[in-house]
């Protein structure tokens, strides 16, 4: 476990990734991730599951995410966060349609239960207005150490001034409570397919004076 002043240290380089950072923003996702519920039933293959999510976050992080440029990562690629604008987080068909050959290709027998996965979160998701976190991730050593509070904290910071509210999908009881901590309250627990984990889908209004 790191040490409490090597991790404040860390926590204080919080910034946006840049291209040149993806491949190391999916690996520390992909590190954070390899344990958690859901991508466990995603991909039950202890062996494959780490180098299959890494090569879908980055995947993701060059074809959709970065253009948003609402990424955060810390200088030492420990954990990174990424969150989408108010009315950009719906896939379009056409995005969808670039996607799948890649991510097809990557997860072979288990994309049909991704493309499930996709589309069981996207059926709930709010129409309101919000700032969405897709993901947020810490490795492992590095956790309990304020590393997730200081990604989490530029975008919830901007919604507070522009009072927009937050939304996302907590995948582990231990990641609901962080972000019970940081204002989200659960609106709905729900699963993404037969035999999974559950989720809880969050929802934080802005902090009051944050504008």
């Amino acid at each position: 476990m790191v040490d409490i002043a090597t991790a404040v240290r860390e926590a204080s380089t919080v910034r946006k990734v840049r291209a040149d950072d993806a491949t190391r923003a999916a690996v520390a996702l992909g590190e954070a991730f390899e344990s958690d519920p859901v991508a466990c039933w995603l991909i039950p293959d202890d062996a494959l599951r780490r180098d299959l999510l890494e090569r879908a976050f980055l995947l993701f992080l060059r074809r959709i995410w970065l253009a948003q440029d609402a990424c955060y990562m810390t200088d030492g690629g420990v954990g990174a966060a990424v969150w989408e604008l108010p009315g950009q987080w719906k896939l379009g068909v056409w995005d969808q349609l670039r996607l799948l050959p890649r991510l097809a290709l990557t997860y072979r027998g288990y994309t049909p239960r991704l493309v499930g996965t996709i589309n069981a979160m996207e059926a709930g998701h709010p129409k309101a207005e919000h700032h969405y976190l897709a993901f947020v991730g810490v490795v492992p050593e590095w956790q309990g150490r304020g590393i997730g509070a200081a990604l989490l904290k530029p975008v919830l910071d901007r919604a507070d001034a522009e009072r927009m509210p937050a939304y996302l999908e907590a995948s582990s009881p231990r990641n609901r409570s962080l972000y019970e901590r940081h204002g989200f309250a659960v609106t709905e627990e729900f699963h993404v397919g037969k035999g999974s984990p559950p989720l809880w889908r969050m929802w934080r209004e802005p902090a009051p004076g944050g504008g």
